[in-house]
């Protein structure tokens, strides 16, 4: 009997066929570490740790990894208001985090073989936007680049919401850098006090929108 899910896509249940059936990959997106977590944080390990005992009972192999983001807003909010490294609070609570999950049994077949990290894939983030912007998808200005959602046709095909509705209604100041106003931030300057890297577009940090992408 065939293995069959739900495709968010399609919105159809669908025979699974992985591109090698000796080793499906799955990518999970993780906890953002600057506090302990909440059981929605607890679900997804859960849901897809079952998927991927059953992967690994019906493959014989998987390669599963779940992120940890160890940079955002947040925890540079933290980080700032103890007066401590950002590794301190990531470090503390990814550590919780583990600790929790393996209470509420995801471990052994249930749990990732990979554990990337936001702060671990930087250098892929930047050649992801450098990417991006040679072809067209990104831009860069002011110190940030943004995803250009009017060069993307398909934007938009996977949550079946039009563009237009989504800003309809939004009272929201639009930053006077965007080209248009659903623009996203992929990248963004960081102040002397905030954490940064160097980049083609000045010293900076991720958005949250390009992490998953490179981990994954």
């Amino acid at each position: 009997m065939s293995l069959r899910l739900y495709n968010s896509l399609t919105r159809q249940v669908e025979a699974f066929a992985p591109l090698d059936p000796a080793c499906p990959t799955m990518y999970v997106c993780g906890p953002t570490v600057y506090n302990y977590v909440h059981i929605g944080n607890a679900r997804g390990p859960v849901v897809f740790g079952v998927l991927a005992a059953l992967l690994r009972r019906r493959h014989g192999a998987l390669k599963y990894a779940r992120n940890i983001t160890d940079v955002d807003d947040k925890i540079n909010a933290a980080a700032a208001e103890q007066g401590v490294p950002i590794s301190v609070i990531t470090d503390h609570f990814a550590a919780a985090y583990r600790e929790d999950m393996a209470a509420l049994g995801v471990s052994g077949d249930f749990a990732p073989d990979i554990e990337p990290t936001a702060t671990g894939h930087i250098a892929q983030m930047i050649a992801m936007c450098e990417r991006l912007i040679a072809e067209g998808h990104a831009y860069a200005a002011e110190g940030h680049v943004l995803f250009s959602v009017a060069s993307f046709a398909d934007y938009g095909r996977l949550s079946r919401r039009d563009t237009e509705e989504m800003l309809a209604g939004a009272r929201v100041e639009v930053a006077p850098y965007k080209r248009d106003p659903g623009d996203f931030v992929l990248w963004k300057p960081s102040s002397d006090d905030l954490p940064g890297w160097d980049s083609p577009w000045g010293r900076g940090r991720p958005g949250w929108h390009i992490e998953c992408s490179a981990m994954a």
